[in-house]
C-alpha cells in the first residue's frame, strides 16, 4: 500500500495535496461550495488537467453523498431536475475540451473563474432575471462543460441559485444536491474517454478522507459555533488568493 502511495503521489507534493483537501472540506462542509475551486488549480498543477479533473470530483462525490441525505427535504428539485439533465448533456462537450488543451490553459482558465467569481460576490452583484426553464437549462449546460473541462462548474450554478429569496438552508440544499446529481456521470465519462487514468481515483481514495474530516468540521461550524458571514468572506479570500496564484504562477515561479 505504502509504495502505491508513494507511486500516486511521487513529485507531486503530498503534504501540500492533503492541507489543500482539509481545507477545502472545511468550505465544503460549512456553506456547500469552494472546495473544488480550491483544489482546481493547485491539483491541475500537481497531477495534470485531466487526473485533477477526476480525483477532484470523486473526492466531492464522496461528500456529497454524505451531505446529500441531510438536505435533500430542503432542496427545490423543479429547478434542480432540469438544470442538472442540461449539464450532464453537456459533459462530453468538457470532457473534449480537456483532452484537447494544454494544462497550462486550463489552470489559467479556472484560475481566472476563480477570480472573477469571488469578485462578482464580493461587489454583490446578483442575476436579476428569472429563473425559467430556458434559463434554468442554460446555466446548467455551461456549468456541466465547465466541470468536464475544469471541475470547477460551481460558479454559474452558484450565482444563478444565489440570485433568488431562498433562505441559506435552501441554498445550501440545491448547491450540495446539484453536485450529488451530477459527479457520477462525469467520473464516468473522463475515465471511458481515457484522457485520465485510474490512478486518479487511487488519489481520491487517500484524499477523500481528509475532505470528510474538514466537511464534518464545516458542518459544525454552520451549525452554530462560527459566524457564516465571517466565514463567507474568509473563505471567498481564500479563493481569491488561490486563483491569482494560478494566474499569476509563471510570475511567481
Amino acid at each position: 500500500m505504502l509504495p502505491y502511495i508513494h507511486h500516486l503521489f511521487a513529485d507531486t507534493g503530498l503534504w501540500i495535496a492533503i492541507g489543500v483537501t482539509l481545507v477545502a472540506g472545511l468550505m465544503r462542509g460549512f456553506a456547500g461550495f469552494g472546495s473544488a475551486m480550491l483544489m482546481a488549480p493547485i491539483f491541475a498543477i500537481l497531477f495534470g488537467s485531466a487526473e485533477m479533473v477526476v480525483t477532484i470530483v470523486a473526492i466531492e462525490l464522496v461528500v456529497s453523498l454524505q451531505l446529500f441525505p441531510q438536505v435533500r427535504a430542503s432542496a427545490d428539485w423543479k429547478t434542480l431536475g432540469p438544470m442538472s439533465i442540461a449539464a450532464c448533456v453537456a459533459m462530453p462537450l468538457g470532457v473534449w475540451a480537456l483532452a484537447s488543451v494544454d494544462k497550462g490553459t486550463i489552470v489559467t482558465a479556472v484560475s481566472a473563474v476563480i477570480v472573477a467569481f469571488v469578485v462578482l460576490m464580493w461587489s454583490g452583484w446578483k442575476y436579476r432575471g428569472g429563473r425559467s426553464t430556458a434559463a434554468t437549462v442554460t446555466v446548467g449546460a455551461v456549468s456541466g462543460a465547465m466541470m468536464a473541462t475544469t471541475s470547477v462548474g460551481g460558479p454559474p450554478v452558484l450565482l444563478y441559485l444565489l440570485s433568488g429569496s431562498d433562505p441559506p438552508h435552501v441554498n445550501r440544499a440545491n448547491i450540495v444536491t446539484y453536485y450529488f446529481l451530477t459527479q457520477f456521470l462525469l467520473i464516468v465519462i473522463v475515465l471511458a474517454s481515457g484522457v485520465a487514468g485510474w490512478d486518479a481515483l487511487g488519489r481520491a481514495v487517500v484524499l477523500f478522507p481528509l475532505m470528510i474530516l474538514g466537511a464534518w468540521l464545516g458542518g459544525r461550524l454552520f451549525h452554530g459555533l462560527a459566524s457564516e458571514r465571517l466565514y463567507r468572506n474568509v473563505a471567498l479570500g481564500i479563493l481569491f488568493a488561490t486563483g491569482t496564484f494560478g494566474l499569476l504562477r509563471t510570475f511567481i515561479a
